[in-house]
């Protein structure tokens, strides 16, 4: 018998090898699609706990027909307003405005800033005067601004590279904004390890050389475009910023935490960066309560019924090392478990707190 045990185990091993050398070996790191062997329960959350804004999306929809198809989606998801990051001014922000405000209160268009001459005497107060005519059609925001460590790019149909939020050239607009009631949402940097050599010790390389910053010259590090972020926030009181994507700091949120303790008139969106977050949750669940006041819940992902029960389901439940399609890394996620009361917080108050000063 024992021989007999020894020879199924060595047919089993030389199974594995064959296995490993005929598809594992050269196996691409995109190419690895692990699936959870773990048996600890999978929560289905069909609808968010309470009405949600989705505080960070885009026109993804450019039909009515498309349009009705969101908006049944976000019915059955509970996402009772979208907040459409059109980066756009002139004719383009207008003709979107058209085609989505016949949806009445269900989508909030923010415009862009208008860069076109950015480095001639006057462009700001031709940028202020897109500004108010496009708030005068009916802008309830600006963004999303960006900026990876080149300058301003966001928006069309000219970026602004050299030039970064805490320029003084920007002065005169923010403040613009401050007065008509126009919160700000920003994109700064990307995730810290998009900056981080190319090698074998880079935790998120699987998105980080796809979105590779390392080898960008004349670029501002990680550190400096937080720093200018915090700048115009810190310059700019009467003003309320929304940082993208949690202003990129998911590897350290205490960066955001020490901001948010500093400036009230900051916030952060949690949008596309719940792969980022899932895998701390309790770090993130602690994060949530310190700030429960401070943060929006976002997507930034597209329209689809499965990735909006994808984001409830890491924000409501407490399942452990899960995969899912809306993270592109090699790790498990796992879910935040958060408070009903910070739920209804991030999901719907902060938001139309924000949304109800213009």
């Amino acid at each position: 018998m024992k021989k007999i045990i020894v020879l199924i185990c060595s047919l089993f091993a030389l199974h594995g090898v064959a296995q490993q050398d005929s598809s594992v070996e050269d196996l691409k790191l995109n190419d690895y699609q692990p699936v959870s062997f773990y048996r600890t329960g999978e929560t289905l959350i069909e609808q968010a706990k309470y009405p949600a804004v989705d505080f960070h999306s885009h026109p993804y929809a450019a039909s009515k027909e498309d349009i009705d198809a969101w908006v049944e989606t976000m019915d059955e998801a509970g996402i009772a307003q979208t907040v459409i990051m059109t980066y756009a001014t002139g004719m383009r922000f207008d003709s979107l405005y058209d085609l989505y405000s016949s949806y009445g209160d269900r989508f909030i268009l923010f415009c862009g800033f208008d860069y076109t001459g950015y480095e001639s005497p006057g462009w700001s107060a031709k940028a202020i005067a897109e500004l108010e005519r496009c708030a005068a059609k009916g802008a309830r925001g600006v963004g999303e601004l960006g900026d990876k460590g080149k300058g301003l790019f966001y928006s069309s149909p000219t970026p602004a590279y050299g030039m970064h939020v805490d320029d003084p050239r920007m002065v005169p607009l923010l403040d613009r904004c401050g007065a008509l009631g126009l919160p700000v949402s920003i994109h700064v940097a990307e995730p810290i390890w998009m900056y981080l050599p190319m090698d074998t010790s880079n935790d998120g390389l699987m998105n980080a050389y796809k979105w590779r910053l390392d080898n960008q010259e004349g670029i501002k590090t990680h550190a400096e475009m937080v720093e200018t972020l915090e700048n115009a926030v810190k310059a700019h009181p009467g003003t309320t910023f929304i940082a993208c994507h949690y202003a990129n700091c998911s590897y350290d949120l205490s960066i955001l935490g020490n901001l948010f303790d500093q400036y009230p008139n900051l916030y952060a969106d949690i949008g596309a960066r719940f792969g980022e977050t899932a895998p701390i949750p309790r770090t993130v669940n602690r994060f949530f309560e310190n700030y429960q006041d401070r943060l929006l819940y976002g997507t930034d992902m597209g329209t689809s019924l499965e990735m909006y029960q994808a984001t409830f389901r890491i924000m409501e439940s407490e399942d452990e090392h899960f995969y899912s399609s809306i993270s592109n890394y090699h790790w498990a996620l796992h879910g935040y478990g958060l408070s009903d009361q910070v739920l209804k917080k991030v999901y719907l108050d902060n938001a139309s707190r924000i949304l109800g000063r213009n």
